[in-house]
């Protein structure tokens, strides 16, 4: 299937054509037996597809944000666990982006250029919202981090983690080796889709934590101002669900293609010559484009905003109409691919329910995706700010699940 993109996509999509594709035909191996997809991180990271938004000058490809969320949508079509997976790390690299050009962003940048990946322990799964986990000075004098997080997606496959953290100061952007004395990954996630993802718990004991790791100082309570990042990581779940409606697509064209049978039809006949079928498929292919452009149009104007920023003349009221304009392709991408998902099993019966397919896995992983950031929430934030010119109060602490 091919839908024409901006030359630059195109390029960097040819250079990353055969990996999509050899990830594509494991992903039904991976889905049934469960096998944690280690190796084909490591092959994404080692072509350089985790560094594509880091400048060349930190060894990335320095890419729009257009022709990222391209390639990402390529990948999400081929297992949409993956693009899950390195979120927190496309997420920090915007973090980086967006902040003073200094030694430590540089350094850090470096870092992800250099292929390492960053995974995430932010959330808690506590009776109330908050953050438990602790950074304090042992009697020796040496700062330790110790507490648990829940949902810490890509952490099982990443070099370094991002914690969430607090002192006796402030809430901290602490950054932890993966491998480091005291740290436990654990493979507890039990969602029904998206079960690769390694977003269960992260347990902190005892681990040591030099000054340097500590990358900023922040309160949960204020909220996200002049920023892209929530934009953009709730761009990061359309893309990949604009993935998966692709996938969608092209799973009901290649189930229906060699078929000889159709359900009230004697003999043989072919269901590819149905009108009917025709309609599934037309509307299918309808649903998959409209999600990858939507999900597009909200990466050119995270691009537009950037250039403005660099230039000088980005507003608040920038930020807050990317918001909202994320919020209101959320609430489309979402219904749209959530159709495209189910309608494909109108393409071939009872037969497309077989467990050797695993077609249903598209719904759970949809499914499972619209699930991270209530679309009714951001329906409402959208209707206030019609009504009332209310911005988006996005806080420090969430907007990673």
């Amino acid at each position: 299937m091919s839908i024409t993109v901006n030359a630059a996509a195109e390029a960097q999509h040819q250079r990353f054509a055969d990996l999509f594709e050899r990830i594509a035909a494991g992903a039904i191996e991976r889905e049934i037996h469960r096998r944690l997809p280690h190796e084909e991180v490591k092959q994404l990271k080692e072509s350089g597809f985790t560094a594509l938004r880091v400048p060349p000058a930190q060894g990335g490809a320095g890419v729009s944000l257009e022709t990222y969320f391209t390639l990402l949508i390529r990948l999400g079509e081929a297992e949409p666990n993956l693009p899950q997976i390195l979120r927190v790390n496309a997420g920090f690299t915007e973090v980086l982006l967006e902040r003073r050009d200094d030694a430590d962003t540089r350094r850090w940048l470096s870092v992800i250029g250099s292929g390492k990946t960053f995974g995430a322990a932010v959330a808690e799964r506590n009776g109330s919202t908050g953050n438990t986990t602790v950074v304090a000075p042992d009697g020796s004098g040496q700062l330790r981090l110790d507490g648990e997080k829940y949902y810490s997606t890509g952490t099982l496959y990443a070099d370094w983690i991002q914690a969430r953290a607090h002192d006796d100061q402030s809430d901290l952007t602490v950054l932890v080796p993966s491998d480091a004395p005291g740290v436990e990954r654990i493979d507890d996630w039990d969602g029904f889709g998206q079960r690769l993802t390694g977003s269960g718990t992260t347990r902190f004991t005892n681990v040591a934590v030099q000054p340097d790791q500590i990358l900023d100082r922040y309160h949960v309570s204020q909220p996200r101002r002049n920023s892209i990042i929530t934009s953009f990581y709730q761009t990061f779940h359309l893309a990949t669900l604009a993935g998966i409606a692709r996938a969608a697509l092209r799973d009901a064209v290649g189930f229906t293609q060699p078929r000889t049978r159709t359900f009230g039809v004697p003999g043989n006949s072919s269901p590819r010559e149905n009108p009917l079928v025709h309609r599934v498929v037309g509307r299918l292919g309808s649903l998959a484009w409209s999600a990858e452009q939507l999900t597009l149009a909200v990466a050119r104007q995270q691009d537009a905003l950037n250039h403005a920023r660099g230039a000088g003349i980005a507003t608040t009221e920038d930020y807050n109409a990317l918001d909202i304009h994320t919020f209101e392709a959320q609430q489309i991408v979402i219904g749209q691919v959530l159709e495209a998902t189910t309608l494909l099993f109108e393409v071939g019966g009872a037969s497309a329910t077989s467990q050797e397919r695993r077609l249903d896995r598209h719904w759970r992983n949809a499914r499972t995706l619209a699930s991270h950031n209530p679309a009714i929430q951001r329906e409402a934030v959208i209707g206030n700010f019609h009504l009332n010119g209310e911005p988006h109060n996005e806080r420090f602490g969430h907007g990673y699940a």
